[in-house]
């Protein structure tokens, strides 16, 4: 004879309903914030105009791929280099621009237009692409990071 145990393989039925209520909740929640029902207090675009926060420096860079694997900076303006980061180093900086150079490769764009770097008169600092109008916040990423792209903004390496 068997003594097998029968189990019940369905979920309780009020934790199927929370579930349903809690996924209901959040896609009311995103919809609302996306249609503009509900301010995004995030969007650091706003949240700066919104305390008249300008532009305290910025510097147009083109950023390119030598064949050692290096990343060439250059003042867009006076075609100066502004750093070369090395293969293998500040990962940060490459995926930032990993992520932005994706949104241009698959609108055609190519390497050549400039990005803008800006520093703001409250300390953050955008990468922004003005071809896709695509940015990169920088200062939620910690110290160390900011600083790689803070270096950026000064005059071109010796």
């Amino acid at each position: 004879m068997s003594h097998a145990h029968h189990h019940d393989p369905t979920v309780p039925r009020g934790a199927l309903v929370a579930a349903s209520m809690l996924l209901a909740f959040t896609l009311a929640l995103t919809g609302a914030v996306t249609w503009g029902l509900i301010p995004q207090s995030a969007n650091p675009d706003m949240s700066r105009a919104a305390a008249n926060v300008a532009p305290l420096e910025e510097r147009n860079l083109v950023f390119s791929d030598r064949e050692d694997g290096a990343l060439v900076v250059r003042d867009a303006d006076s075609g100066e280099t502004v750093t070369v980061v090395a293969f293998g180093e500040q990962g940060f900086v490459r995926a930032t621009l990993r992520r932005l150079a994706r949104v241009r490769i698959a609108q055609g764009i190519g390497s050549e237009p400039p990005f803008v770097l800006t520093r703001w008169e409250n300390g953050a600092l955008s990468l922004r692409d003005p071809e896709t109008g695509k940015r990169a916040e920088i200062h939620g990423f910690g110290a160390d990071h900011s600083a790689a792209f803070a270096a950026m903004l000064k005059g071109p390496v010796s």
